[in-house]
């Protein structure tokens, strides 16, 4: 027995399918299959049931698989620990990363991470928030960046900023001309919202019904690029973070305009496994983070 067949069992356990835990574990499929057999004839038990098209663990195979996750955790531990990467800003770094983030905050970081550690090798991962958790829960990534939500809580969490939210209106709407509106001005308003699985769905409607507006329930967006051209097609009014509104105010057909009394807005959190010997690198990361965007979002107060 060695490490890469826990590697092996745990993919295909993750995917219920031989081809592709063979393709997630960069290896043919009669190896993996073959290596599975030989774990089982080794450990003198039956792990899966080959009667049918459908990868299924017996008791005793799922019993393995738990352990097994457990093993590889702490592999990585040891290999973060021996490698003392700790106090170390280079090599590889798994970054995890929600869609409501991602792709307006890495054109802000990515460049100053690069200038200021040259030496780092980051590896970035798109994903839902339950996604990531399980993920980083795992060992599979290092770190995330999310929006601070009761599913990360068993996380340790660097505060990195504060992101306001906008309101989206489309150029024909009657606050097009407004600089800012106030969120009881809301009350009995209708707003395009995410489907359900964005913890900013979430987040924003907790606001809205806070001023006494409802959700559209007409159509449920999967992105924030949708939610936009919805506004864009005069279909509703929306709240859009920050970082995903361009520097004009008004662009495409739609307006953007400053919530205020309260301002909406969501903390953006690094989080990490408790115990990680990796924490050093983390929160010097969190510093070039938060000095990126200290001009765009809110700086978070101790």
């Amino acid at each position: 027995m060695n490490i890469r067949d826990l590697e092996y069992l745990v993919a295909l356990s993750e995917h219920q399918h031989f081809r592709k835990a063979a393709e997630a574990c960069f290896v043919s499929q009669p190896t993996l299959s073959g290596q599975i057999r030989k774990l089982e004839d080794e450990l003198g038990v039956v792990l899966l049931e080959r009667t049918s098209r459908k990868v299924l663990f017996t008791d005793a195979g799922m019993q393995l698989v738990r352990q097994a996750q457990k093993v590889l955790m702490e592999v990585k531990v040891l290999e973060e620990m021996a490698s003392q990467q700790g106090e170390e800003m280079s090599g590889p770094l798994h970054v995890g990363f929600i869609p409501t983030i991602g792709p307006y905050l890495l054109p802000h970081i990515v460049p100053a991470i690069k200038q200021a550690f040259p030496e780092l090798e980051l590896f970035l991962h798109e994903a839902q928030t339950h996604q990531l958790v399980q993920q980083l829960d795992e060992g599979k990534l290092d770190c995330i960046i999310v929006a601070s939500v009761k599913e990360t809580e068993h996380f340790k969490e660097i505060p990195l900023y504060l992101e306001p939210m906008l309101l989206a209106v489309p150029e024909s709407h009657r606050w097009a001309n407004e600089t800012e509106i106030g969120m009881p001005e809301l009350h009995g308003e209708n707003l395009l919202m995410l489907a359900d699985g964005h913890c900013l769905r979430d987040q924003a409607m907790g606001f809205c019904f806070a001023a006494g507006a409802k959700e559209d329930t007409r159509f449920r967006a999967t992105s924030l690029e949708t939610l936009r051209n919805m506004v864009a097609a005069e279909t509703g009014i929306t709240l859009l973070p920050k970082l995903s509104v361009p520097k004009s105010m008004r662009r495409d057909g739609v307006v953007y305009i400053n919530a205020v009394d309260p301002e909406p807005q969501r903390l953006v959190t690094l989080d990490y496994r408790p115990g990680s010997p990796l924490r050093a690198r983390y929160e010097k990361l969190a510093v070039i983070i938060a000095s990126a965007l200290k001009d765009v979002c809110h700086p978070v107060k101790n």
